[in-house]
């Protein structure tokens, strides 16, 4: 009997989309064929985010979309996985029947049992749920990015923000074994990946909860040297556990791209400490100054909280006086997602959400004057690009270079005297800018 034919519809952060590449290598050694068109797929897997209000939404209007697939063509089975599944399932179970089966994010090496299950067309719901003891973290996966590809170094947050939901849905702080990421990083360079980006739910705090202290910038070191991977960059960092070693670090390997995504939710030291947030002001402006102290040329990416609970307009004005100075070259604002069952969605004096809204697109307002200030200065410079592509249309060649992470920055667009392959690094001098993106030139 021919096996099911396999769907995937991955939401949410890269470090979903890990989720996402483990279960499909254990679909394809089970022998199931993976397609890429919802309309050919026996069986759809929804790997859903459930962070914030509108990942909520994304995920329900997406299960919505594929279960019309199930009334009107030949769809046989609707799964759900990820932070949507485990957060609300009992939810799920009982306003979406277009659901067949759900996996908690511990769970994701059920899917072959999954797949079967709904297959045999049970009439109980297949759901697995099970206890962050019992996550076998990482796996073989299927690379689904090219030229680049995640790499998961801890699963859960023990941080506790009180806006953030992540810590009930994804368990506490463990990191994986040092050993085991740098054994996934070699299977990366075999696959002839050119830039590996490492994430967590807090990528500063790895190695504290195996070997008492923070490791990340031991990490990085090994990887750097055990394998030849020329790209390594660094996401979801959080000030209060940047170290001098760690700052050491990204200035001195030529490896670690000068680029890292520190978030700040906020300045104001009030705010902050509503927000459980783990050292104030004077903790983020330091991490900032070591960090361009070190490094001058290096890119910091942030982003903050608008309108959380009893944010004044004193204090929503101190937070745009301090984009205004600190200038980060990437940066962006999110209007508050009051979440039930955290401790904020409790607090008093709860900001109206179009007062939320609007000082989130004040700050994006003052943010595109500092990035097209910021694109300005590369005018003229030649920056190492790593080509990702052709566009028929502009007859132009695009990439990103060590200021871009992938999906979340810009892209450097540039012509070329011959034609330039995917994956292969290029000089380019840098002629116009556009927006957020920069325009350039070979030099071949």
């Amino acid at each position: 009997m021919s096996k099911a034919k396999i769907g995937f519809i991955s939401l949410g952060c890269p470090k979903n989309q890990v989720d996402t590449e483990i279960m499909l290598r254990e679909l394809v050694e089970a022998g199931y064929p993976i397609v890429a068109e919802d309309f050919e797929a026996d069986i759809i897997i929804i790997n859903t985010c459930a962070f914030i209000e509108s990942a909520k939404k994304e995920a329900i209007d997406n299960i919505l979309d594929i279960a019309w697939l199930k009334e009107n063509r030949n769809l046989k089975g609707i799964i759900v996985t990820g932070c949507l599944a485990e957060r609300y399932r009992e939810e799920i179970l009982e306003s979406l029947p277009e659901v067949d089966a759900l996996l908690g994010v511990n769970s994701i090496h059920d899917i072959v049992k999954c797949v079967r299950a709904v297959e045999n067309k049970r009439k109980v719901k297949f759901t697995s749920f099970k206890s962050e003891d019992e996550l076998t973290l990482g796996g073989d996966r299927v690379v689904t990015t090219e030229n680049y590809a995640y790499l998961k170094i801890a699963e859960g947050c023990d941080n506790r923000c009180t806006y953030c939901a992540i810590p009930s849905i994804r368990g506490s702080f463990r990191s994986r074994k040092m050993e085991d990421i740098i054994a996934e990083a070699k299977d990366m360079e075999e696959l002839g990946i050119k830039e590996l980006v490492i994430v967590a739910q807090d990528t500063t705090r790895y190695g504290e909860d195996l070997y008492g202290e923070y490791k990340l910038a031991e990490l990085l070191h090994r990887i750097a040297k055990e394998t030849n991977i020329p790209w390594l960059r660094i996401l979801y960092c959080y000030p209060d556990k940047i170290t001098d070693e760690l700052v050491r670090e990204i200035a001195e390997n030529d490896k670690v791209v000068k680029y890292i995504d520190m978030p700040i939710q906020h300045i104001n030291d009030e705010v902050l400490r509503r927000m459980n947030r783990h050292g104030g002001s004077d903790v983020i402006k330091d991490a900032i100054k070591r960090l361009r102290e070190a490094c001058p040329e290096i890119i910091i990416r942030s982003t903050a909280i608008t309108g959380f609970p009893g944010e004044t307009d004193e204090q929503f004005e101190e937070l745009c006086e301090f984009i205004g100075e600190v200038k980060f070259e990437r940066f962006g604002a999110f209007a508050y997602s009051r979440e039930e069952n955290t401790p904020a969605y409790d607090f008093e004096n709860q900001v109206e959400e179009q007062v939320k809204i609007d000082r989130a697109d004040m700050i994006m307002q003052k943010q595109m004057l500092i990035s097209a200030d910021h694109n300005q200065m590369q005018l003229g410079k030649i920056l190492t690009v790593l080509c990702e592509g052709f566009d028929a249309v502009s007859e132009a060649h695009f990439g990103r270079s060590y200021m871009d992470a992938p999906e979340i920055d810009g892209k450097v667009y540039f012509t070329s005297k011959t034609r330039i392959p995917e994956g292969q690094f290029v000089r380019v001098e840098i002629t116009d800018i556009l927006d957020y993106d920069l325009i350039g030139e070979a030099l071949i």
